[in-house]
């Protein structure tokens, strides 16, 4: 064989093997390809929109998301409610020890932060179902579809372990950001909170696939998603303005501004076109 030749099958198999991929390649990654530019305004005043139509139901996925993270909590602090106790009444103390490295064994310790570690990954992921569940409610009321959104708890009993997996993954990504000088870090961020939705609406993908969808789709539109990421998370802790109980009645502003934001630049295959949601027909 020549070296022409050699080359010429070289080429041609590699153009094969793209071709391959590409076909294989889950439709997400060219719609993400295809996505329209995010545009800040209209993504803001359609947020609010979403906000004030479907306000009942962000404010009863938020109640069930604290009233079962919270016997969660409980788990976790119940055992070391006495020393905060313990050092509330020694507060400004400077000789003060905590008496709690005397009573309880390094086991014990290390057994206690296991527990924090495990019990954050379980509400981590039963967030995520539930409000993967108000998208899900939004996207039917959206586009007034017979789609079957299951139940709250649905999507953690069928994905489970991929969601663990899917925290660590997310957690390590942070942890190796956070080594290199935090400068990474802020970077990170924002391809980090895309992995949610994108799992969401695509449950059939891949760990890997999700994390690569999730980059791809936010470095084409990395700064404005940063902007709307800072302005949606400032306006979703405001209602701790109102003696910190308000925050019930804004916290799910950002997961509104999220789906506003995947519907209008990714879209969803089963419905009709996005471009007509809001927009009057001129007869």
């Amino acid at each position: 064989m020549t070296k022409w030749q050699f080359s010429f099958y070289y080429i041609y198999g590699v153009n094969s093997l793209t071709k391959i991929n590409s076909f294989m390649e889950h439709p997400i990654f060219k719609k993400i390809e295809n996505s329209k530019p995010a545009d800040f305004g209209d993504i803001f005043s359609k947020s609010f929109e979403i906000y004030k139509t479907h306000f009942t139901e962000g404010l009863v996925h938020t109640l069930i998301s604290i009233g079962v993270s919270i016997p969660l909590l409980l788990i976790v602090y119940i055992p070391v409610l006495p020393l905060y106790i313990e050092m509330m009444q020694n507060a400004g103390d400077p000789y003060y020890t905590p008496s709690f490295l005397d009573e309880y064994s390094l086991p014990v310790i290390l057994g206690w932060y296991l527990l924090v570690f495990l019990m954050s990954f379980l509400m981590q992921a039963i967030n995520f179902s539930i409000y993967g569940h108000l998208f899900k409610v939004l996207k039917k009321k959206d586009f007034n579809t017979n789609e079957d959104v299951g139940g709250y708890f649905d999507i953690i009993k069928r994905h489970f372990g991929k969601m663990i997996v899917l925290s660590l993954a997310s957690a390590g990504i942070a942890i190796l950001a956070t080594l290199a000088c935090y400068i990474p870090l802020f970077y990170v961020i924002v391809p980090l909170h895309w992995i949610f939705p994108i799992f969401i609406f695509n449950e059939d993908l891949g760990v890997s696939d999700i994390i690569k969808a999730a980059f791809k789709f936010a470095n084409k539109n990395w700064l404005m998603f940063a902007l709307l990421g800072i302005v949606c998370g400032i306006l979703g802790s405001i209602g701790i303005i109102g003696c910190y109980i308000g925050i019930i009645f804004t916290y799910f502003f950002p997961y509104m501004a999220t789906y506003v934001t995947y519907r209008d630049c990714i879209g969803f295959d089963d419905v009709d076109e996005i471009s007509s949601i809001g927009q009057t027909v001129e007869e």
